[in-house]
């Protein structure tokens, strides 16, 4: 089924679902991982899960946002280690 916090819904997160486990780790969860922002979208998705309303999880999404805005100003600066290339 479907991660908390993704937004998918209905059939579409079952054919999602069943799709992901075939294909393996979720793009979105690996491109995450490389942006550093793990932990915070991890604490996001534990209080989305909990609370059911992200408007009850405030400081975690401004966590995540201010992670995520770091890191693409540090993208833009050039001080960021490019992201991991998938193998050809």
């Amino acid at each position: 089924m479907a991660r908390p916090g993704h937004g998918w819904s209905g059939a579409a997160a079952a054919k999602r679902g069943s799709e992901e486990e075939e294909e393996g780790e979720d793009p979105l969860d690996a491109r995450i991982a490389r942006s550093g922002c793990l932990e915070q979208h991890r604490q996001l998705q534990e209080c989305m899960a909990e609370r059911r309303d992200w408007r009850h999880c405030q400081e975690q999404v401004r966590a995540f946002g201010a992670c995520m805005a770091r890191r693409q100003q540090q993208r833009q600066r050039g001080t960021d280690p490019a992201p991991a290339q998938p193998p050809d």
